[in-house]
């Protein structure tokens, strides 16, 4: 399946063969192909979804891929038997020239036209039989989020040797392509396009040079504050339930060391992670949301002149705006990125931008020492703290970017376009569908590497096995075991770099094992602080043992400046292995993820320091 970007090829892909790949309203979100079976009258047939490209003659890598894949050049992969050609309705006249491209190559080819809708909506009607007869080629209309049109696309995809070959096609040259496209519009077009006053109007304020500015500030504002506040209720409600399993598991079973890994390993120290369900599902909702109405486009728009001052464009932010979720497909979507130093630089400054994974922790150390109060209206303290720190790593990721363009050699200047596509009502099944997903996702995660984490921090915590005094209450044992265990003893070996923030060897076992997982670190301080038989191991339980003196050393563990010197450090600082991976991967070497590691670290440990140094 192959066609410009935003035309539709995702969905109508997904409808097709009922996977469900990521789509958005707005280019570059397919950045590898995509494989699956669709279901023909014939029987089977393979479907390959190709990143979108705007013609023959690839910049970008994921341009490159499709062109290769098309032509049969890509190791291992033979040539198509027939190309899926999709293009929108509503921008016909920018396709055909790509259109005749394609046909030129001389594969089977059939045309499949989305957004009818919309062009009906909009007052514009196409002679799709006409267009047929011109080009000479099968042209199906469909709308792919309502599946009309499927079964026609259906039925043609098995007999590909059966499509009749495209005639009339222009010669050589883009000037001939282009003046066949008009000829083609011409004889097709019944009723012309009308305006689409929504987004006009619309884009008069969004795109504008101050209004534009405004607006995205206010968005930001209010979508941090929404993720605070908004998932508070189902945060409390996991919370409740995670504390009174572990209750019941520690009620029912004998003290000893499998009801302590069931208790505090497994149900409190997963379960400290899982809190935050809530709010990472949310974060994901609000995204995807403005993804497929339109505005995620317009946000490129905004800051490419931001990015411009520090040597990157907008195709930059996009990929930068995937890190948000994930810094692993930040990085895989800089192939739609034609400089390769600009893309080299998207790469190593993508782990700045705030992955899901920094959630938790924020939350935590948010819920613990910034108090809700309202700022203005239903904006509070801890919302404006939660964006604070979003936009730090935005505003680190920059200053990385330019100091990274000044001293790499200087690439080709190539040209930036950014299709701006209409604003949309996104499908609200689409979009709970790439919720549940992401949540898929983190469940999976909670129950694989953060699990793992979880029994071996508790078992670092427990072995070896420290005798107490009789006279000894259950907590007071439990916290003389943590004191004399292989983790204490690592994390005192550590402490003299922590200490200029006032962290302690507790903390430092958090930082080390988030390596593995950002959000390991919630589930080694719940153990770490955790209270047996009690549901003080839970979320608020452990943002009270926090910010209150140790039963042991009377030391407060977390106070004002030191949790905020915490927040500043996880901002900044690349704590995950499969980033790293990611990184020597796309680059071709491990020297740039070794760089980006030290560059990172050092440049976190720093803005921790010096905001414990401006604080205390």
């Amino acid at each position: 399946m192959l066609g410009s970007p935003n035309a539709g090829k995702t969905t109508l892909f997904n409808a097709l063969t009922g996977l469900r790949g990521k789509t958005g309203n707005y280019p570059g979100v397919t950045v590898d192909r995509r494989e699956g079976l669709a279901r023909a009258p014939e029987g089977e047939v393979l479907l390959c979804d190709l990143p979108g490209t705007y013609s023959l003659h690839p910049m970008a890598e994921d341009e490159r891929l499709a062109v290769g894949l098309l032509r049969g050049n890509l190791p291992g992969t033979p040539q198509p038997d027939g190309v899926v050609l999709v293009a929108d309705a509503t921008t016909l006249e920018r396709s055909l020239p790509f259109i005749a491209e394609v046909l030129q190559e001389g594969l089977p080819t059939f045309l499949v036209l989305t957004m009818v809708d919309e062009l009906k909506a909009r007052g514009g009607e196409l002679d799709l039989f006409a267009l047929k007869k011109t080009l000479n080629i099968p042209v199906v209309g469909i709308v792919g989020n309502r599946g009309i049109g499927l079964d026609d696309v259906l039925a043609l995809l098995a007999t590909p040797q059966d499509w009749p070959r495209a005639e009339n096609l222009p010669g050589a040259g883009t000037e001939a392509r282009f003046s066949w496209a008009d000829l083609v519009l011409k004889e097709a077009t019944r009723a012309s396009l009308g305006e689409n006053r929504l987004t006009k109007g619309l884009d008069a304020i969004l795109l504008h040079p101050l209004w534009g500015g405004l607006v995205f500030l206010a968005f930001v504002t209010a979508f941090f504050q929404a993720i605070f506040s908004w998932a508070a209720p189902a945060m409390d409600l996991l919370d409740g339930w995670c504390g009174l399993a572990a209750d019941s598991v520690a009620a029912q079973l004998p003290p000893g060391a499998l009801t302590s890994l069931l208790t505090d390993g497994i149900i409190r120290g997963v379960g400290a992670v899982l809190v935050f369900l809530p709010q990472i599902a949310l974060l994901f909702a609000l995204i995807f949301f403005f993804e497929a109405c339109g505005y995620m486009a317009r946000a490129a728009f905004v800051m490419d002149r931001i990015m411009g001052w520090v040597g990157l464009e907008g195709r930059c932010f996009m990929a930068l705006l995937s890190s948000f979720a994930c810094a692993v497909p930040g990085i895989l979507a800089t192939r739609a990125i034609p400089s390769r130093k600009q893309r080299l630089i998207t790469i190593l400054v993508a782990p700045f931008m705030t992955c899901s994974a920094r959630l938790p922790v924020y939350a935590l150390l948010i819920g613990a020492i910034i108090p809700a109060t309202a700022v203005a209206g239903p904006i509070t303290l801890q919302g404006l703290t939660l964006m604070g720190l979003y936009v730090l790593g935005v505003v680190g990721a920059l200053l990385s970017a330019a100091v990274l363009h000044r001293g790499l050699r200087r690439g080709a200047a190539l040209p930036f376009y950014l299709e701006l596509p209409p604003y949309r009502i996104p499908s609200l099944a689409s979009v709970l569908k790439q919720v549940w997903r992401r949540v898929l996702m983190f469940l999976r995660r909670a129950g694989t590497i953060i699990l793992a984490a979880s029994i071996l921090i508790w078992a670092l915590l427990h072995f070896p096995e420290v005798e107490s005094s009789p006279e000894a209450s259950p907590a007071q044992a439990m916290q003389a075991q943590i004191e004399g265990s292989y983790a204490a003893d690592f994390g005192r070996a550590i402490e003299p770099a922590l200490a200029p923030m006032d962290w302690d060897w507790r903390i430092g076992i958090g930082l080390v094992g988030s390596f593995a997982a950002r959000e390991v670190l919630v589930s080694t301080l719940a153990q770490v602080y955790a209270e047996p038989s009690t549901a003080e191991g839970n979320y608020r339980g452990l943002r009270q043992s926090l910010t209150t003196p140790h039963p042991l050393t009377g030391r407060v563990p977390l106070h004002f400046a030191s949790a905020l010197a915490l927040m500043v450090f996880f901002v900044f600082a690349l704590q995950c292995v499969s980033t790293l991976v990611a990184i020597a991967r796309e680059t071709g070497s491990w020297r740039w993820a070794a760089l980006a590691l030290v560059w990172q670290t050092g440049m976190a440990w720093v803005a921790a320091w010096l905001t414990y140094l401006i604080l205390v």
